[in-house]
């Protein structure tokens, strides 16, 4: 049973990345950490990444892209959550990340970004205050 303040994550491999360990041990340092994750399994489009978060009711949608697409598939990912009223829905993301794409996904709105190392309790604390203050915007 779900907690009323209980934090909801929807995570998703967009595009044609196969490679999902990443993603799964995020899943589960969150899930761990007492969040509710909804892992939308490998090849999802950006349409059906948004339509679970929309479905899921979710706080936040963190995204996996190892292939060199995260720049297309973050973007596509915002446009359609802004397309859909729900902006207010935190984007992060990870995986293989030039430091060059960093602010630019920023720009678009991809909150957080963090690639392979990032200790798994930095994403857990990072997504706990961001959903702390998407709540106290939203009221």
């Amino acid at each position: 049973m779900q907690e009323a303040n209980q934090i909801r994550v929807v995570v998703a491999k967009p595009g044609l990345d196969g490679h999902d360990r990443g993603i799964k041990i995020v899943a589960r340092a969150l899930r761990d950490a007492g969040m509710e994750v909804v892992y939308t399994g490998l090849h999802q489009t950006p349409e059906q990444i948004v339509a679970a978060a929309l479905a899921e009711d979710a706080d936040a949608v963190g995204l996996s892209v190892l292939s060199g697409a995260h720049m297309t598939q973050f973007r596509r990912v915002v446009e359609l959550l802004q397309e859909a009223d729900a902006d207010d829905i935190i984007v992060f993301g990870g995986g293989i990340i030039p430091a060059e794409d960093m602010d630019e996904l920023a720009a678009l709105g991809v909150t957080g970004i963090f690639t392979p190392g990032a200790p798994t309790a930095g994403i857990v604390d990072w997504l706990r205050e961001a959903v702390a203050q998407r709540r106290a915007r939203l009221g």
